[in-house]
């Protein structure tokens, strides 16, 4: 497969993305996979003036194509020239750039071609896209795999916004019932750019209620309609993820066309590994005791929660492999909150870096949840706490699972140009 990179940082960045991957389209490249969008700080080198100080957008795009390199080559700077590209001094600013990452089992190095790219195991801008298109790809001539060399540097999160179509979500932000909300909410999202929007419709705080299938997918479905509308036709749109452990809903959700399943369950029954395997979809797993949870039950205390969480992945990856789930699709999430007390809670979200060590990616859901107590007191939605504790694992965690992205997103922008 040939994977390329596209980055822009100068006029409607987004649109420029949108129109370089239309022209690609129309060159003899067959697009096959468009990564998430995610925001950048530009690389300034020593020459850098103020006026570049523009974050890129950047993706990763797999394609196939029956030319050389070379002629591959030619055609996105030819691609680049007519979308205004001029030459001008090394990291000012661009419309578009389009870079050959990896193109087969191609290995070139010549003065003006260099396949696989040389940069690419060094910067996260372009390993993030990449890991969530191939994570297990080994790079020709490199020995290593995308989601081994996105551990060697600090990844960048995907921001995942929760809509909770719950009326009684532990946050208090359930909109099944509010329409007007839910359109704001989704409208937000898509215009400031977050990756993944995770539709809930049955509540898993402490003793809620369980609801059947039918109730939860006669919650999901018109929010789900009214999402697909906003984001039909656009190669650049959120992606989609429905939180269920009921399979009858996810199989549902799958047929609507959702990208990821997000399975507070655990990916633990034939049923739901069966949809997942024949689905494009990625997959979150959820580390859980209990769904919804019961407070009474705890991980031991005697053992520490990162050795027992880990257990557990350990055990759930010999399933998967038994039910031939591909593991470059799964995700795992320790499960803040679920069957964890605060100690324990805490503890996990500073182990993130040797939970990925697993070999799997990582999403991290502690948005507004109740181990904050200890320490934030009695507040209304301890939103910032969430946003200081989502700064602190940035880096580490592949995607992170929030309640106000926008806020995250723009915050962790604002960090990444310091840190």
């Amino acid at each position: 497969m040939i994977f390329l990179g596209l980055g822009s940082n100068q006029g409607e960045r987004r649109d420029n993305l949108r129109e370089a991957i239309a022209k690609l389209g129309q060159n003899g490249f067959d697009v096959l996979r468009i990564s998430p969008v995610i925001e950048t700080p530009a690389m300034l080198g020593d020459n850098g003036e103020p006026d570049w100080v523009r974050p890129y957008l950047n993706c990763a795009v797999e394609c196939k194509s029956d030319c050389h390199p070379k002629e591959g080559l030619a055609t996105v700077k030819r691609i680049e020239s007519e979308m205004g590209r001029k030459p001008g001094p090394k990291w000012s600013p661009r419309p578009i750039d389009i870079d050959l990452l990896i193109w087969n089992l191609e290995r070139i190095q010549e003065p003006d071609l260099c396949i696989p790219h040389a940069g690419i195991s060094e910067r996260s801008f372009v390993l993030t896209p990449l890991q969530h298109l191939a994570p297990g790809m080994t790079v020709p001539g490199m020995g290593s795999s995308i989601f081994e060399m996105n551990q060697a540097v600090n990844c960048e999160p995907l921001w995942m916004g929760i809509i909770n179509l719950t009326p009684d979500s532990f946050s208090g932000d359930g909109k099944s019932f509010d329409s007007y909300k839910l359109e704001e909410a989704l409208d937000s999202f898509i215009q400031k750019g977050v990756q993944i929007v995770d539709f809930g419709a049955e509540s898993t705080r402490p003793n809620a209620k369980p609801i059947d299938p039918e109730e939860e997918w006669r919650r999901l479905e018109p929010a789900l309609k009214l999402f697909h509308e906003k984001i039909k036709g656009d190669p650049l749109a959120p992606r989609i993820s429905v939180d269920s452990y009921h399979w009858q809903t996810i199989g549902k959700a799958v047929d609507f066309g959702i990208d990821y399943i997000n399975d507070v369950g655990g990916l633990g029954n034939a049923e739901m590994c069966a949809i997942a395997r024949e689905s494009h979809c990625d997959v979150i797993a959820m580390h859980s005791l209990s769904v919804p949870v019961n407070p009474e039950l705890k991980l031991a205390k005697g053992e520490s929660a990162v050795t027992q969480v880990k257990t557990w992945i350990e055990k759930r990856m010999g399933y998967w492999s038994s039910q031939d789930v591909d593991p470059d699709r799964i995700i795992i999430d320790p499960g803040i909150g679920f069957g964890k007390d605060a100690l324990q809670s805490l503890e996990l979200l500073g182990a993130c870096q040797e939970i990925r060590d697993c070999g799997l990616r990582l999403l991290v859901g502690h948005s507004r949840k109740s181990f904050m107590r200890e320490f934030s007191g009695e507040v209304q939605n301890r939103d910032i706490e969430t946003l200081g504790i989502s700064l602190a694992l940035s880096g580490n965690v592949d995607i992170l699972r929030v309640h106000d992205p926008v806020s995250h997103k723009r915050a962790h922008l604002a960090y990444s140009h310091v840190c």
